[in-house]
């Protein structure tokens, strides 16, 4: 059986992967629909904030990039310096991609149970604390 950071690797690039080919059409990247969604569930969110809540997810390279993007795309705008708010356009471009979305989700989970994903999330989660705790280190979750 091959160990755990393997699964995790490869999950995550697997993840990562399909959501990019699937979202490219829409002219979005996972990171980048990420970082709408944290807008639209946090309106007025600053930049900071977005990395400090994706770090996990990605380095501030590429989340630096995906704030460029939906800025650039129209899709977020500034209504004060270092804050982001979602435009029309941006709410449009969740409401398009949230039925893939949602058959992606569906197709990454096919054949596990929903207490096998609670179970997996759990303990993920409990491994992650563990390290970070010990480290002293901390990703916020999203």
């Amino acid at each position: 059986m091959k160990p755990i950071g393997y699964w995790l690797n490869r999950t995550d690039k697997a993840l990562t992967g399909y959501m990019n080919h699937m979202l490219e059409e829409f002219g979005l990247t996972r990171t980048a629909w990420q970082v709408l969604n944290l807008i639209h569930d946090t309106p007025g969110i600053t930049d900071e904030e977005v990395l400090t809540t994706l770090a996990a997810n990605a380095d501030s390279t590429v989340l630096n990039g995906a704030i460029d993007t939906v800025l650039s795309c129209d899709w977020a705008n500034r209504p004060a310096p270092d804050r982001l708010t979602l435009t029309p356009g941006g709410s449009r471009r969740l409401t398009d991609v949230a039925a893939r979305v949602d058959a992606f989700r569906e197709l990454s989970t096919t054949g596990i149970s929903l207490d096998e994903y609670h179970t997996t999330v759990h303990v993920l989660e409990r491994m992650s604390r563990n390290l970070e705790t010990a480290r002293g280190t901390s990703y916020s979750s999203y």
